[in-house]
């Protein structure tokens, strides 16, 4: 059985470096088309959003509290306050709504 891990995790280490290889040798001038460019710049931010989001809806007692301060948070980010706090506020929006008795869903 401790065979077969070591094989899975050389599969995995090969896939993850041949991801990471193929990008630098198949690709050797600078990338101009607009449209790839953009998809390439917003990778990060999705990929951070789809890492968060679940994870705000779940840390709270309640998903409506977790909606909430995300939705505060967002039109705080919108309206360009920092990253600190954006963070600090959506904290105490969730521990603002949890306090209240007839949130308990």
């Amino acid at each position: 059985m401790t065979h077969n891990i070591y094989i899975y995790m050389l599969i995995m280490a090969g896939v993850t470096y041949t991801i990471r290889v193929l990008p630098l040798t198949l690709i050797r001038k600078e990338i101009t088309n607009t449209f790839i460019k953009s998809f390439l710049y917003y990778v990060p931010y999705v990929t951070l959003a789809a890492m968060t989001f679940p994870a705000m809806m779940d840390a709270t007692d309640s998903p409506v509290a977790g909606s909430v301060a995300f939705i505060f948070a967002v039109i705080l980010a919108w309206k360009g306050a920092s990253l600190f706090a954006v963070a600090a506020s959506a904290c105490i929006m969730v521990f603002l709504i949890e306090l209240l008795p007839f949130i308990s869903i």
